[in-house]
């Protein structure tokens, strides 16, 4: 009975993660038609993308145990195409410094996952450990990922404004990690539930600030300090700052 409570709670999952993933579709629109990336930071996009493409491998037969994870590998995968895109577009739009910025922690978190693939292939032949190493990684790279969001906090406060922590996706990313958590626990794995446990806290305490900062009616303040560096400042919620991870 279990098992089948875990695949629905897995589908459930990744329907929410899909529209968490897509969530960002309207902020790179906006990037395209102003051709700027404005005051967006990429590097939530960056650690989302090294989850999923640990998770995905993570949930693949050669890591897990059969097909187990088939719902986080799906998902998971769907997830690199979608960071993948967002990122390509943030390069194109990106100033030259930042484009080069971006594409050094690109190209390094790819080599830390390609890593990871050929050392739990070739290196671990014990099915166990090496299910434990490869979730090992994804743990980090999702708590990671999950931290991300502490930015976009201060980055509110500092402004008094929500503009780029909106209310519907910091929900999404609560019920996203709430949803995955459970998938964790009812299949008794900790490098599911773990890091989705920390994902749904931040996703709380995004909800608080929401509440708090929204009420505020004074325009935001302007940080000439970065204006005259000329440095993009922290974007959105989670998923904008890309979350999702089973």
């Amino acid at each position: 009975m279990f098992p089948d409570i875990r695949f629905i709670v897995g589908i459930i999952g990744s329907v929410a993660c899909m529209l968490l993933y897509a969530a960002p579709i309207l902020t790179f629109k906006r990037v395209i038609k102003k051709a700027s990336i404005e005051e967006f930071s990429c590097i939530p996009y960056i650690l989302a993308l090294f989850s999923c493409l640990t998770y995905s491998w993570y949930g693949f037969p050669v890591v897990s145990y059969g097909w187990e994870n088939l719902t986080v590998c799906s998902i998971s995968l769907l997830g690199v195409l979608f960071e993948g895109t967002f990122i390509s577009i943030y390069v194109w739009f990106a100033p030259r410094g930042k484009k080069k910025q971006v594409m050094l922690m690109a190209s390094l978190i790819l080599a830390v996952f390609c890593m990871t693939v050929f050392f739990s292939s070739f290196s671990i032949h014990n099915h166990h450990i090496r299910k434990v190493f490869v979730g090992s990684v994804g743990l980090v790279s999702s708590v990671s990922m999950y931290g991300s969001p502490l930015v976009a906090m201060k980055q509110v406060i500092r402004t008094k404004s929500v503009e780029f922590m909106p209310f519907y996706l910091s929900l999404f990313t609560l019920f996203t990690s709430l949803t995955w958590m459970a998938y964790g626990v009812i299949g008794r794995d900790p490098f599911i539930a773990t890091p989705n446990c920390i994902g749904s806290i931040m996703g709380i305490l995004q909800l608080v600030v929401y509440c708090i900062y929204s009420k505020c009616k004074e325009a935001p303040k302007v940080l000439h300090d970065i204006e005259q560096v000329n440095v993009v400042k922290i974007p959105t919620s989670h998923v904008d700052t890309k979350g999702h991870n089973p």
